[in-house]
């Protein structure tokens, strides 16, 4: 079921629903443009794994990139795939 806006037309949300880490280039542009906390910055190990950025250092993470830590308050305004330089992030109906 879709939203309407304010008068009335129809529109459908796009909730962010994943960051792939193999394309994110960890810009924070998306993070820019957010003003609900969905996203943060986190470490991604040799392995793939994310881990916490904890920005001391760490030797085992390779790169930082954007990864989802609160789903539940994105309100589907897309503002964060208009800004992705590499189209990294699925969008959908939730």
């Amino acid at each position: 079921m879709g939203s309407v806006t304010r008068d009335g037309r129809p529109w459908q949300p796009e909730y962010l629903l994943a960051i792939d880490p193999a394309l994110c280039i960890g810009c924070g542009r998306c993070f820019k443009v957010c003003g609900r906390g969905v996203m943060t910055l986190r470490g991604l190990t040799d392995e793939g794994e994310l881990v916490d950025d904890d920005d001391d250092g760490d030797d085992d993470v390779e790169r930082r990139v954007m990864a989802l830590v609160d789903a539940g308050a994105c309100i589907g305004c897309g503002a964060c795939a208009r800004v992705c330089p590499t189209n990294c992030q699925a969008h959908g109906a939730g």
